[in-house]
Parts: C-alpha cells; structure tokens; sequence
C-alpha cells in the first residue's frame, strides 16, 4: 500500500473551498481541495501535512 506524503501551503480560499500549493515538489499547479477537510483554523500561509489520507498543520 502506497501512501503519498506531501506538505502544502494554503495560496488562497475561494468559498469552500481552498487552493494549496505543494512545497516538498517543484511545481506551479495549485490543489483544490473542499474546505471541510482541512483543520478549522488554517489561514493563507498556514502549511499543511498530508499523510495517511488526512490533512493537518505542520509543524
């Protein structure tokens, strides 16, 4: 079982949903990804750990 890991940036909020740009890649295209499934308190700047399916703030 392959699980990828990456960690984001949140670029922008567009309604429910949020633009995430990936920093452990080279690469200019963003993420949509639905509001509800990122933690509640994010803002623009926060990075983002993605691991097991789930997404939480890095530290």
């Amino acid at each position: 079982m392959n699980l990828e890991s990456a960690v984001y940036i949140v670029d922008s909020f567009d309604g429910d949903y949020v633009h995430l740009k990936r920093t452990d890649e080279e690469s200019d295209d963003l993420k949509l990804v639905a509001r509800a499934l990122l933690p509640p308190e994010i803002r623009e700047g926060t990075r983002l750990k993605y691991e097991m399916l789930q997404y939480s703030i890095a530290e």
